[in-house]
């Protein structure tokens, strides 16, 4: 029994009348009958009792009746979350960033995302850029947020902001009215610098820029996130290279210096694979861009 003899029965098990049902369904009388008789061979059940003025529906033919009803019903619920999904109304989506990206955009695009497309179901994901690459390589992130690029031939970037490097430090230190900080002023200081563990990442990034402004960092503090360094900055531990952005989220215990003069610039950038064909992917992507240009 195929889709289209179902759709036969059910118009002769709801009329119970073969004419009205042949009108309903714009076919003749006798080959509707064929098709009634030839299910009723296929499955070896009599479904319709047959009298000289009416027919009614036996019990093979109710329950026939019931179950060809949800088949369909639920056939026409899978073709329309199906369609739904291939228009990227709903399903999911797994997000992956580096932490310093929650002070930037990154919570304006997912807003704008959640606007757009409320059935999607979204996963945030926080992870250093070496577990971000991990999971992206093993498809258990759909797109991430890095800083800087994931440099890998199977991904694309996007780069959506540059950002100064500005220093946080223990508001107890004396600034006066000072806006700005030189590096050399900070030899006195522990540099709290993350992550220590999985190496290279924004560390490294931090000590090759203090390198090359011709400051060594003799005095360091590790740790594993950005919350972590920022909460050290508060309690005295040291002071911290942090992207500009981060300042937009003033903390207790901590303020922020311009430094001069200008050491480097980190760029936050949108990753996902090469060969990714989600349109939940590609709308994601798209917003995130949208919002990028209208931000800076």
């Amino acid at each position: 029994m195929n889709l289209k003899q179902m759709t036969y029965f059910i118009a002769v098990a709801e009329e119970l009348n073969f004419g009205r049902a042949a009108e309903r369904l714009d076919m003749a009388q006798p080959p509707l009958s064929r098709q009634i008789k030839q299910i009723e061979q296929d499955l070896g059940a009599i479904l319709f009792n047959r009298g000289r003025s009416a027919i009614t529906l036996t019990q093979a033919g109710q329950r026939l009746l019931e179950r060809s009803k949800s088949i369909l019903n639920q056939l026409e619920d899978t073709k329309l979350e199906v369609r739904r999904l291939g228009q990227g109304a709903e399903g999911r989506l797994r997000i992956g960033f580096v932490g310093s990206a929650t002070f930037g955009i990154f919570p304006n695009i997912i807003k704008s995302f959640r606007k757009n497309f409320p059935e999607v179901n979204m996963s945030l994901i926080p992870m250093n850029n070496a577990q971000l690459h991990r999971a992206l390589v093993s498809r258990e992130l759909d797109v991430v947020f890095a800083r800087p690029a994931l440099k890998d031939s199977e991904f694309l970037t996007r780069e959506l902001i540059e950002e100064k490097l500005i220093l946080a430090l223990p508001d107890v230190i004396e600034t006066g009215t000072r806006t700005v900080a030189r590096l050399e002023r900070l030899a006195t200081h522990n540099l709290i610098l993350y992550p220590e563990r999985p190496r290279p990442g924004y560390a490294d990034f931090v000590l090759n820029a203090c390198e090359e402004a011709g400051f060594p960092v003799p005095m360091r503090i590790w740790c594993n996130d950005l919350q972590t360094a920022l909460s050290l900055v508060a309690v005295g531990e040291g002071v911290c290279i942090v992207p500009q952005s981060v300042s937009s989220a003033p903390r207790t215990g901590m303020k922020f210096l311009t430094i001069e003069p200008e050491i480097a610039r980190t760029n936050l950038s949108l990753n996902y694979r090469l060969d990714e064909q989600g349109v939940h992917v590609q709308n994601f992507v798209k917003i995130a861009q949208k919002v990028a240009r209208k931000t800076f």
